[in-house]
């Protein structure tokens, strides 16, 4: 069995996450947040991490490679509420281990429908849980930051072993 790749997030953590979050959010979000125009809110999201960090009903995860963080996570009941690499790791198999350890989490915990938010303009990350078994539910919202984007919601409806 491969060693974990997930572990508590704390909020020491927050510096390391933001350092990989804030390059793979302007390298795979460009369509979503043009940075000439919606430039990543470092602060905004760092306090967000905090916050739910201390959130009693939101799971937060730091995805490993070694000791090093190179991914975060996030779950609240059958929600997958934030979920990313690093852009070194973009290919490298560590997004679909995290992924699949995160499933096992929700599941012990009781999630039965799990389900996510991903952009519209987020060709990359719809195909990355596509071909992990999610599927588009047809339910449409917008982004909570500007320039509120268009959400889709995907679901998984068998919770894998």
């Amino acid at each position: 069995m491969p060693p974990p790749v997930l572990r508590e997030m704390r909020v020491a953590d927050v510096p390391a996450v933001m350092a990989v979050q804030e390059p793979a959010s302007i390298a795979g979000l460009a369509e979503v947040f043009p940075q000439d125009r919606h430039p990543f809110p470092r602060e905004v999201l760092a306090d967000r991490w905090r916050e739910e960090i201390a959130d009693p009903g939101i799971e937060c995860f730091v995805i490993l490679r070694g000791h090093e963080v190179a991914g975060f996570a996030a779950v609240a009941g059958d929600e997958v509420k934030h979920f990313g690499v690093s852009v070194g790791e973009w290919g490298s198999g560590l997004a679909r281990s995290a992924h699949d350890e995160l499933l096992e989490v929700m599941r012990s915990a009781g999630a039965t429908r799990p389900f996510l938010r991903v952009y519209a303009a987020n060709p990359r990350g719809r195909a990355f849980w596509e071909k992990l078994g999610w599927t588009d539910t047809g339910e449409r919202s917008r982004g909570p930051m500007p320039p509120h984007a268009e959400l889709l919601t995907y679901e998984l409806r068998a919770v894998r072993r």
